[in-house]
């Protein structure tokens, strides 16, 4: 997967809600509250929004059925204290991090 904006491979990893143990990780929002927290750091779109929007680098998202937070390395350029403190985040708690890419779904045919 190419990054449209950089013209170069995109380089993610997942947050799993799930302990080194295989424990699932409370509280059941725990990668709205972070993606919510780091919802601020964005690229800037030139527009006002009213909406809160999360981060185009640290989402939430469900897979296979595990809440878990998506990153995006980019983040580590743009504002390393944000990078560390999410990666802290999931150090301290013991969760699992998977490098990985997300790659969209083709879209659906009529």
């Amino acid at each position: 997967m190419v990054d449209s904006i950089q013209n170069k491979p995109t380089s993610e990893f997942f947050i799993l809600g799930l302990t080194s143990d295989g424990k699932q990780f409370r509280p059941s929002d725990w990668s709205e509250r972070l993606s919510g927290a780091m919802s601020c750091f964005r690229r800037d779109s030139g527009r006002q929004q009213s909406h809160l929007h999360y981060s185009e680098f640290v989402r939430p998202i469900l897979l296979n059925g595990v809440r878990s937070v998506v990153v995006d390395h980019a983040l580590r350029e743009i504002e390393p204290l944000a990078y560390h403190f999410v990666v802290n985040f999931a150090k301290d708690n013991d969760l699992q991090i998977v490098d990985a890419c997300l790659i969209p779904e083709p879209p659906k045919k009529p």
